[in-house]
């Protein structure tokens, strides 16, 4: 252990706590401390040989050695009260004591101690402290003119040294404050290397932490323009933080969040703590070549909270972001599934009011009419009448057999159970089949049934049960809600590689608040108890299923009042996809937009265009 390290160790001993814990305050304590204590202990212990040559000592020299405790007291005061600048206005003020002692009683101005006043302000300056520095130098000029003074006025003890001891005075003081001043120096150096080790270190620290940290770091004017932005930013954004400078970070901002970006901005720059959500863009990946957006958060606040304060003063803000996009996308897969839940409820509800009806009303029936024919005798019971309510019994276990069998396929569509049996077959032979089968029905509601399909029409690839379900279905929709005296068309077609369907009709249409929803499984339009129709709503559901496993398109318009239009175009050649059969529950409204079933039954239907279709 050297000399200098045990010194340093009592210095540090005799420290106040504030200053333990600050390195360049540690740093500016030691150098005031240091050269006081060292230069009152040399002092003192040269004083016996002093005596010795001297001999009795004069009561002005007494008082001058007594004089160097203050340097003793002032490093005391330092260690118990911490306060620098103060301790430095009291050895300024005991220097200055000192000097003019010394001055007045060995010539006034023109003594050797007078140019230790120089000395005076250099000492004040190692307080880093202006007003200490002003104080020491008004002191030192004050100290002056008053020697000039008292030098002028005559009032200097009558002391006549001999001109070589006015000589070796002279050169003892001048070289004594060149040494003091030349510490002084030296102290001033060093402090100023531990500055500016001290403050490397920090910055090397600091860069250190924007280099790792995986949040970004940046400063803005209060325009928003970036003065410095963290590295970090080239692995969130993929762009040089060269490129992100000035405007180049408001640039990649969505045009969507702009306003909210300068708002936080602008309110930091106030004064304000702000936290804002944006979207960023992010360079293209190579492989991708597709520009996306990113989420992220930005906590913002004023670099300085005083010009912040200050109107007039451009305040600048220092901001901190971070990549929330995760945490965005767990946010809307929170609220798809809540929407799904939801929509899972209201098909739950609706499913309970249409079956309470469909279900109930045929099994009523059954067991009435049953009843009453096992009660044939009491009740005197005729064949006509058996017969009727046979024949009732039976209409309704069909009926009944049908929703049963609407619920079973919509079942295995919606699970991906539903297999497409794909064979060659004649579309004219089963759309004519199909119309026969219905025009019987057609005729006892007063409505014409027009059948236009080509003898040309050309041999396809399917599913045969498929497209005569199909289109039953709509055909039956269109008669349904057709009134006495419509028209309902039904006509086929090829263009290009597809077969195209078309029905249309002269019936009621549909309400424009049910378009919104039309399509969605067990949905009708009009409230349950005001339906004139019976039907569970399954049938544009199967059919849009049906198409979409046929990988076709299906297009409805309607108008109230006016009549609905259903558009079905299927391929010639069906071509199974490569993909799970679960995940083949895709239908379409619209040739743009498509959509999974479960997504049809959702309220977020709202943004589709008004292209509807009747439920059965």
């Amino acid at each position: 252990m050297t000399v200098l390290s045990i010194i340093r160790d009592c210095l540090d001993a005799l420290l106040h706590p504030s200053a333990r814990y600050d390195a360049l305050m540690r740093a500016r304590h030691r150098a005031f401390m240091a050269p006081r204590l060292l230069g009152s202990l040399a002092a003192f212990a040269a004083f016996p040989v002093y005596l010795a040559m001297r001999g009795a000592p004069s009561a002005i020299e007494v008082a001058a050695f007594a004089w160097l405790i203050a340097p003793i007291m002032l490093s005391w005061f330092l260690s118990r009260t911490g306060r620098y600048e103060g301790a430095h206005v009291l050895s300024s003020l005991a220097l200055a004591g000192l000097i003019m002692a010394v001055a007045i009683t060995t010539g006034g101005i023109e003594s050797f101690a007078a140019v230790w006043l120089i000395v005076v302000p250099l000492e004040a300056a190692l307080s880093a402290s202006r007003r200490v520095a002003a104080f020491a130098s008004l002191l030192a000029l004050s100290c002056a003119g008053m020697l000039i003074l008292v030098s002028q006025l005559g009032w200097l003890p009558v002391v006549e040294p001999s001109a070589a001891e006015r000589g070796v005075l002279m050169a003892f003081g001048v070289a004594s404050a060149t040494l003091y001043a030349a510490g002084l120096a030296f102290g001033a150096e060093s402090l100023a290397r531990t500055s500016v080790a001290l403050l490397s270190r920090e910055e090397e620290r600091y860069r250190l932490l924007a280099r790792n940290m995986s949040d970004v770091i940046s400063r803005h004017q209060r325009n928003g323009a970036v003065q410095f932005i963290s590295p970090a930013v080239e692995a969130m954004l993929g762009a040089q933080v060269a490129q992100l400078l000035g405007h180049g970070l408001f640039d990649r901002v969505h045009v969507a969040d702009r306003p909210a970006y300068l708002t936080a901005l602008s309110d930091a720059a106030r004064g304000e703590v702000r936290s804002v959500e944006f979207r960023l863009r992010r360079e293209p990946v190579a492989e991708r070549g597709q520009v996306d957006f990113i989420w992220v958060e930005m906590r913002c606040r004023p670099l300085d909270q005083d010009r912040a304060r200050d109107v007039t003063c451009e305040a600048e803000v220092v901001a901190v972001m971070r990549d929330v996009t995760d945490r965005k996308l767990f946010e809307q897969a929170v609220d798809q599934a809540r929407s799904a839940a939801e929509a899972a409820d209201a098909a739950k509800t609706r499913f309970l009011a249409t079956m309470s009806h469909e279900l109930r009303t045929p099994l009523n029936a059954i067991i009435g009419f049953s009843e009453m024919i096992a009660q044939e005798q009491a009740l005197m019971l005729g064949a006509a009448q058996r017969k009727e309510y046979a024949q009732l019994i039976n209409d309704s276990g069909q009926h009944l057999l049908s929703v049963v069998n609407g619920i079973l396929d919509m079942s295995k569509m919606e699970s991906g159970n539903f297999e497409i049996a794909s064979e060659p077959f004649a579309p004219r032979a089963s759309l004519l089949h199909c119309c026969n089968l219905l025009a019987l029905k057609a005729r006892e509601n007063g409505i014409d049934l027009i059948t236009d399909a080509p003898q040309d029409l050309p041999v396809m690839t399917g599913d045969p049960r498929a497209f005569k379900q199909i289109v039953l279905n709509l055909v039956a929709n269109a008669i349904k809600f057709t009134e006495r005296g419509g028209q309902v068309c039904v006509s086929a077609a090829v263009s290009g590689s597809q077969l195209t369907l078309r029905i249309s009709d002269t019936g009621v249409g549909i309400a424009p608040d049910d378009l919104k929803r039309i399509g969605a499984p067990f949905f009708q339009a009009g409230t349950t108890y005001q339906r004139r129709h019976e039907g569970t709503g399954l049938g544009l559901s199967i059919v849009k299923s049906l198409v979409a496993l046929h990988l076709g398109e299906l297009t409805v318009q309607s108008r109230l009042g006016e009549g609905t239009a259903v558009t079905v175009k299927l391929p010639l050649v069906y071509t199974p996809p490569q993909t799970k059969p679960a995940e083949r529950k895709i239908a379409t409204l619209t040739p743009v937009l498509r959509q999974d079933l479960q997504d049809q039954a959702h309220d977020q239907s709202q943004d589709q265009p008004a292209l509807v279709k009747k439920s059965a």
